[in-house]
């Protein structure tokens, strides 16, 4: 499915966008630290990068290695990572919605079109836009910006660990599997957990 807000015939001899941000988010569902949003614009122009896909059908190495070709191939990329106080404040969705739309913004000086993966457009984005529903295994650039939101994130919740090392966030990266509902149970919540989350919330809940 796909909700567009550029149609070819509704602008006459106006030519199609080449221009175009493909933008994808990683870490919505995890308990802990941000959610990632990357838009990546490429040159269409240029020869394309062998070996993308989603992010999640790649390995981590994989996706390390596609990570430095994106970055030296494109022509603009942003990556925004939207904090726990940001996600408690405005809830999940509203938080990526944000995300989404300064990772736009962050690729608005070249971008003459995005293509969001999901089915929501952000709302107050500088150039025209729609949402494509499983974009990652479809657009190239999306997939890129998965890539990019991915990596990104990973690396986080890696130097996390270091911080907070009793939760284990370098293997789950913060999704509520069972080790780490059982290390919240143990310490309770850190900073860096969500706070707006039941799960996390039941956690500050006296036994």
């Amino acid at each position: 499915m796909s909700l567009s807000l550029f149609d070819d015939a509704a602008v006459g001899a106006h030519p199609a966008p080449r221009l175009i941000a493909g933008v994808d988010e990683a870490g919505r569902g995890p308990l802990a630290g941000p959610v990632a949003v990357a838009a990546v614009v490429f040159n269409p122009d240029l020869p394309r990068i062998n070996g993308l896909d989603d992010s999640k059908a790649l390995t981590a190495l994989r996706r390390e290695q596609l990570f430095d070709r994106i970055i030296e191939r494109a022509l603009a990329h942003a990556i925004i990572m939207v904090d726990v106080a940001e996600i408690d404040s405005l809830n999940i969705f509203q938080a990526t919605m944000q995300g989404m739309r300064q990772a736009v913004e962050g690729v608005a000086h070249v971008a003459q079109f995005a293509r969001i993966d999901g089915n929501k457009i952000p709302q107050g984005l500088p150039c025209p836009a729609e949402a494509l529903v499983g974009g990652d295994a479809i657009d190239r650039s999306i997939m890129a910006a998965s890539i990019l939101a991915k990596v990104s994130r990973d690396r986080y919740m890696r130097d996390l660990h270091l911080q907070f090392p009793e939760y284990g966030f370098e293997q789950h990266k913060g999704y509520g599997t069972p080790a780490h509902m059982a290390a919240l149970r143990a310490h309770g919540p850190c900073p860096q957990h969500r706070r707006s989350f039941a799960p996390v919330r039941a956690c500050l809940q006296p036994a």
